[in-house]
């Protein structure tokens, strides 16, 4: 167990961070899903924006790699475009 002030407040932190980065990558990964499975054109260019903007701040956020980031915007980008 930590006996620091600083070493208490660290842990708090930590973990207040980790549930935050845990929800946004959950809802970006279930954004990508639905963007993946629609057949329908008009609605999967108008989650497109969204689901690139949500990768965007993840690699920000240094949660994924920015490369990473780059190839699923890319994929996502191709499926829109093949539909």
């Amino acid at each position: 167990m930590a006996h620091h002030k600083s070493a208490l407040k660290r842990i708090r932190q930590t973990e207040t961070r980790r549930l935050q980065n845990k929800y946004h990558a959950k809802t970006t990964r279930n954004a990508l899903k639905k963007l993946r499975e629609s057949s329908d054109k008009k609605e999967a260019e108008e989650l497109l924006p969204k689901v690139s903007s949500m990768l965007d701040k993840l690699a920000k956020r240094n949660i994924i790699h920015k490369n990473k980031a780059s190839n699923l915007k890319a994929k996502i980008a191709s499926h829109v475009k093949s539909l």
